[in-house]
């Protein structure tokens, strides 16, 4: 075990030592240190997969748990721990975020080459590796939280790296600050368990909630208040709206973030936390989950930036793994997390390659008021750029849930276990969660097609961009190939051969854990039976309607078969609604940001221009007269003038008159004398006469 320890303290510090290095040496540093980088990342993932190597071939256990731990700081009793909790999940997704990590630094060498700040993007990618691995390797809920904020400030660091770029910066506060209301959520949530129970270890909170610590409504309300976490990280209905406007950042940053990484911390959490989940909080889990998933859907089709499309893919595949997580499809769930992060991330690089040739382009004919990522100014690209067509289309395929995909296995599973979840409670709310599950597959079909005809089909917007379009260099296709491979059914099921079952070295290493709350004790083997059944009729439907998805989106983008202005006009409003994405950000900017913005202005009005200029600044002004008026009228001119200095004045005329009379002659001091005694005589007599 004590391996484990020693490979996990390396994956986590050697993106740490990355960014340490590069952020204050990088302009000293041959190549800006983007070898080094990639180099130290490089081995973050060789050892995750020696972690890989030793608990699938040596400790073939899917239950074993290692929980090492060092103690951190205490006040009193209060004492912190640090803990690793390392489980054959942790293991999987240290492997997920080492291989997209590694592969994004190789493809940013060629991408990101020339830019002023090449090596301070290779930090940040390293502070974000060290960020994310450190929530895959948390063994406490306040390690998970301590790191799940370096991961907000590390995205917020990347979003805005071209921050002289106004929509990039407001992107980065946009995605800092909603995904804040989140985690306000998640604390509160951690602070209901950390009351009750005492502990912040997993291992220990799960089991005081399993020895009725905590239970009911209490319990209910700690779930979904640190699913709130998980609501603003993995842009979940209603705090999606970051997501598509993080595209500001650079196209591997999207493809590291924002498909494979950041963006399923969330539903990682969400997995961490299943054994705690009641019912209840399931059910708004599964409802948030599914409402995502067929929103974002409907947004993606008529949305016409290439990144922008994936964006709300993403969102809606994030749905689909929440979705899994509140029907009780925990394998499922994860499964879908580690194949989406391929195939997502092979899209993202795919949609940077198109990007990147669009860009260069352009620059070719001095034409820079177009926007390359507009997919309405492409077309034709496919015989420019066959190797970046044919990985696109093979991670769509995937996407769509296509069999032969991996991204069918674990997209049936998900819909098996919303089928199932119907048949148990036979109830509105399950129906909705199947319409939403399989309407969601149909329109993630259409419009991935539709991006991919748009794109690569057709005639070319521009003739002469069209002529000097060229492939991207092979740091770029290198990992497209690579995340392409990985989008296979094979890459999941060996050492099987079967594309249309999951079972494969996954499912043997992934079990769903027990439910610790009171009651839940046969949860899993009642889901498991319900998705068995549901199996077959999941595939198949779920086959029929991204069959019928890629048809429909052939007829129109590919045959010309419909016209899609008159389509668009004669659904107006309906088209409306979806290229606004639901007109979200205005309600918000309405209902949410203007009223607190016009509070914040009433409350600096009142603060500044009331109660500072005539409480604090007319208190000061009455000080400032008083004090004049004592220090001028009083001080100075009465006391000072009038009494110290008058007094002064007399004495010193006084002196002068006495000093006249001191003349030294006799005869003087005589008069004086004789004249004294005649006053003294006149006016005694004077007085008696009287």
């Amino acid at each position: 075990m004590t391996g484990y320890t020693h490979y996990s303290l390396l994956v986590l510090f050697l993106p740490l030592l990355s960014f340490a290095v590069l952020i204050f040496f990088n302009k000293r540093l041959p190549r800006s240190g983007d070898l080094i980088a990639t180099g130290l990342v490089g081995m973050t993932w060789m050892l995750s997969f020696s972690m890989f190597i030793m608990a699938f071939f040596i400790q073939q256990d899917p239950n074993f748990p290692y929980n090492p731990s060092m103690s951190w700081f205490s006040i009193g009793s209060f004492q912190a721990d640090l803990n690793f909790y390392i489980d054959n999940m942790t293991i999987v997704m240290l492997l997920v975020v080492a291989t997209i990590s590694t592969l994004v630094h190789i493809y940013s060498i060629g991408y990101m080459q020339g830019d002023p700040r090449y090596g301070r993007y290779f930090a940040y990618l390293g502070i974000f590796t060290f960020s994310m691995n450190g929530i895959v390797l948390s063994g406490t809920f306040i390690m998970t939280y301590i790191f799940w904020e370096l991961v907000g400030l590390s995205s917020y660091l990347l979003i805005g790296f071209w921050f002289e770029k106004k929509s990039a910066s407001d992107a980065g506060k946009k995605a800092f600050i909603v995904n804040r209301i989140g985690d306000v959520g998640m604390w509160i949530g951690l602070m209901i368990l950390f009351s009750v129970v005492g502990s912040w270890n997993y291992a220990d909170v799960f089991e005081g909630i399993h020895n009725g610590v905590l239970q009911g409504g209490l319990l209910t309300a700690a779930g979904i208040l640190i699913f709130m976490g998980a609501v603003g990280k993995s842009a979940q209905f209603p705090l999606h709206i970051w997501l598509p406007d993080a595209m500001e950042g650079p196209t591997p940053v999207s493809a590291l973030i924002h498909a494979a990484t950041m963006v399923a911390a969330g539903v990682y959490l969400s997995l961490r936390i299943f054994p705690m989940l009641t019912v209840n909080a399931m059910t708004v889990i599964a409802t948030v989950g599914g409402l995502t998933a067929f929103l974002a859907a409907l947004i993606a089709i008529t949305q016409n930036d290439i990144k922008k499309v994936l964006a709300y893919s993403t969102v809606s595949q994030l749905g689909y793994m929440v979705l899994a997580v509140g029907t009780g499809a925990y394998v499922a769930g994860f499964f879908h997390l580690v194949t989406h992060a391929m195939f997502k991330a092979g899209l993202f690089l795919g949609s940077g390659s198109v990007i990147h040739a669009m860009h260069h382009a352009y620059h070719k004919l001095h034409d820079h008021d177009r926007d390359p990522q507009d997919m309405r100014n492409m077309g034709g690209m496919k015989s420019k750029m066959p190797l970046t067509y044919w990985t696109f289309v093979i991670s769509t395929l995937a996407l769509a849930g296509v069999p032969f995909t991996s991204g069918f296995l674990s997209k049936d599973s998900i819909l098996a276990g919303t089928l199932a979840y119907y048949h148990h409670h036979h109830s509105a709310l399950g129906l909705l969660l199947v319409i939403f599950g399989f309407g969601a597959a149909f329109i993630t079909a259409f419009y991935m097609f539709r991006l991919i005809y748009m794109t690569f089909h057709g005639e070319p917007a521009d003739a002469e961009v069209h002529k000097n379009l060229h492939e991207s260099p092979g740091t770029m296709t290198f990992p497209l190939v690579v995340l392409a491979g990985l989008s296979f059914f094979i890459a999941y099921t060996l050492p099987y051969f079967n594309p249309f079952s999951t079972h494969g070295w996954f499912t043997d290493m992934i079990k769903a854990p027990e439910k610790v709350v009171i009651g839940l004790s046969h949860f899993n083997e009642t889901v498991a039976e319900g998705m068995h059944h549901a199996h077959y009729t999941a595939m198949y439907i779920s086959i029929t309607v991204a069959l019928l998805g890629i048809l429909l989106a052939t007829v129109i983008y590919l045959w010309k078969k419909v016209d899609t202005d008159k389509v668009a006009a004669s659904i107006r409003p309906l088209y409306l609604l979806s290229l606004n994405k639901f007109y979200i950000d205005e309600i918000y900017m309405k209902g949410v940001v203007g009223p607190f913005l016009s509070l914040c202005r009433s409350a600096g009005f009142i603060d500044m221009d009331i109660y500072d200029r005539y409480v604090i600044d007319g208190s000061a002004r009455a000080t400032k007269k008083i004090s004049d008026y004592a220090g001028i009228q009083l001080d100075y001119k009465l006391l000072d003038q009038t009494l110290i200095d008058g007094t002064g004045r007399l004495t010193a005329a006084f002196g002068r008159v006495l000093r006249r009379m001191q003349t030294g002659k006799l005869q003087n001091y005589l008069s004086y004398a004789l004249t004294g005694f005649i006053l003294l005589y006149v006016i005694g007599t004077i007085i008696k006469a009287i």
